[in-house]
């Protein structure tokens, strides 16, 4: 059984702390120690401040495109009818591929605010983003939202609110996955300098490719369902172009520019 966990993890008078929200504090304040010590490597061009503006700007880039790409991609018609609702994030609906449009756009002010090159900004981020993914995936799981398809596994979780079937708890799917996973692969692989992009290219892959594979054990969201084919998600959909991309940017970063390690 799902554990019927509170959805407020602090109550004082009238004030209400959601569990939701501590696990983006989480991931930012994780974002951040890990961004400080990428920072104190030799001749790595960060200062501290350079790190705390940077972690604002992604904070703002994930938070506002989260829940703007989540009315859009998924909940437009109840957006279109009642627009106020984009403020209620206690709720849960948040995007990732909102989020990462948003970061984008923070990262391309912070690149030109700071004169460094706006790949060299995304490489130095992307390892930092996995735990952050993590923490929300765990946010989602304390909602429960975002279960699973039905299934026979032994691990399956029945989720009261949604019906008596066993189905896989695809939130923890994905925080392995798409969280630890994802981010033990990054800092190793960034350990080394790498050409410009790799990093960046690496993220895009990974994340695209452990989200569209997910999504087959993920109940599609009721208001959308499949989207193509019978049988893709809208999740897929939005993975399709940041593996494309990466591939794309991955060949550019080892063999355009004549890289040689």
């Amino acid at each position: 059984m799902h554990p019927d966990i509170d959805l407020v993890a602090i109550k004082i008078g009238p004030l209400k702390i959601y569990w939701y929200g501590i696990m983006y504090v989480v991931a930012f304040a994780i974002a951040w120690k890990l961004a400080l010590l990428r920072a104190r490597k030799l001749s790595s061009g960060w200062s501290k401040q350079q790190v705390s503006d940077l972690i604002f700007y992604c904070a703002l880039g994930v938070v506002i495109g989260g829940r703007v790409g989540f009315m859009l991609f998924y909940d437009l018609p109840n957006f279109i009818a009642d627009p106020i609702i984009i403020f209620k994030t206690w709720h849960g609906g948040m995007s990732f591929h909102g989020g990462l449009i948003g970061v984008i756009i923070s990262l391309l002010f912070f690149a030109k605010k700071t004169g460094k090159n706006f790949f060299d900004v995304t490489d130095f981020v992307v390892p930092l983003a996995p735990l952050g993914i993590a923490a929300g995936r765990i946010g989602n799981f304390i909602n429960a939202e975002l279960w699973g398809r039905v299934t026979n596994v032994p691990w399956a979780m029945i989720y009261p609110h949604v019906d008596s079937l066993p189905r896989h708890p695809s939130e923890l799917y994905e925080c392995f996955f798409e969280g630890i996973v994802l981010f033990v692969i990054l800092w190793l692989y960034t350990i080394k300098p790498k050409p410009r992009l790799a990093a960046t290219s690496l993220f895009l892959i990974g994340y695209g490719v452990f989200r569209f594979v997910l999504e087959f054990f993920r109940q599609p969201d009721p208001q959308l369902g499949f989207i193509a084919f019978g049988w893709l998600t809208m999740g897929q959909l939005l993975s399709i172009p940041m593996i494309i991309t990466g591939i794309i940017f991955i060949c550019s970063a080892y063999y355009l520019n004549g890289y040689k390690k």
